[in-house]
């Protein structure tokens, strides 16, 4: 008895705590979500030890061609609803339904500037100074099309005139094909200004000052994300999302500057 009790124990499997996936979660988002998705991965993991993610940051408008391409991906966190459009189009994300894209964070447009500010600017009006040196995203990328939206915004009223948006343009000296890009040359000095995203330009970064544009001139900007239909990893995807729309996912991306999902 006691030996047939032993075998029986000797046969019991021991119970192993759940092994990471051996595919990772792919998230595939806007440059300008960097920093805060970075920090979003770290504490989504410390809660899901048994999933790993891979990051894939680069301009909306690249990332959805990808898409359209055929890349393989789980997520995708668009800086506007165009390129969402775009992947929703190709057939890579749902049109509608639980898994359709929904906003979970939103941003505003500033003006950056080298921290010694060379081209003595201080209003936007100077950004239609002769000589300045402009650097903004290309009109492809969201943050591109952002700014010729503002733009258009001012030269519509009295205290910019409708020749303010050519002007400005005429300074252009290089589109980038993301937001970061236009960022580093500012920071670089390569430039005299730019236009990012406010949560581009933190209080903490002393290499850039800044210029608020007033919300009746600015562009509403809103993230979209969405479940990639081909995913390989569906309840991660789901469950990211989720974490991103909590209260604690939200708290983080305001800490790197962003506003809330339902904030205007």
């Amino acid at each position: 008895m006691l030996l047939l009790m032993g075998c029986a124990q000797a046969r019991t499997p021991s119970v192993q705590p759940a092994a990471p996936s051996s595919e990772p979660l792919t998230v595939m988002a806007a440059a300008s979500l960097k920093d805060a998705f970075e920090a979003l991965g770290a504490d989504f993991r410390a809660q899901h030890p048994a999933t790993s993610i891979t990051f894939n940051f680069a301009g909306s408008q690249q990332l959805a061609q990808q898409l359209v391409e055929g890349a393989p991906g789980d997520l995708f966190a668009a800086a506007n609803q165009r390129q969402m459009d775009v992947a929703v189009a190709g057939g890579r994300v749902a049109a509608d339904g639980a898994d359709a894209p929904s906003i979970f964070a939103r941003n505003r447009l500033v003006v950056v500037l080298p921290a010694d500010n060379p081209a003595a600017i201080e209003s936007l009006q100077d950004l239609a100074k002769p000589g300045v040196k402009l650097v903004l995203a290309a009109e492809s990328v969201p943050a591109g099309q952002y700014a010729l939206e503002f733009l258009a915004n001012a030269s519509a009223t009295a205290d910019y005139t409708e020749a303010y948006s050519p002007t400005v343009l005429s300074n252009v000296v290089s589109y980038e094909t993301n937001v970061r890009s236009v960022l580093t040359k500012v920071a670089l000095g390569e430039a005299d200004a730019g236009i990012v995203y406010a949560s581009d330009a933190p209080a903490s970064n002393t290499q850039v000052a800044t210029l608020p544009i007033p919300d009746a001139l600015n562009v509403p900007v809103s993230y979209p994300i969405a479940l990639v239909l081909d995913s390989t990893q569906p309840q991660a995807a789901r469950d990211f999302v989720k974490y991103v729309l909590s209260a604690e996912g939200q708290a983080t991306l305001a800490r790197f500057g962003f506003l809330g999902a339902a904030e205007p």
